[in-house]
């Protein structure tokens, strides 16, 4: 079982990172009355799902090439 650092750090992560996939998703809102119906719900899930691990992917990526970069200048 995580501890409750490791929840943390995890829940962090998600928040952080919740503009970027929402936006990578690309879904838009429901009508203003209307409620989404339970395939709907499903499909935008696995949209969400799916852009959740780009932008994880993305982030890593920019993370690492960022700090090879950085360190490529010192010596």
């Amino acid at each position: 079982m995580a501890d409750q650092a490791d929840v943390q750090r995890r829940y962090k992560e998600f928040l952080d990172l919740l503009p970027l996939t929402l936006a990578l998703a690309g879904l838009p809102p429901s009508e203003s009355g209307r409620y989404f119906t339970a395939e709907q719900i499903e499909s935008r899930l696995f949209t969400i799902r799916h852009a959740w691990k780009a932008s994880r992917q993305v982030v890593r990526e920019c993370v690492t090439a960022g700090a090879a970069q950085s360190g490529q200048g010192e010596g």
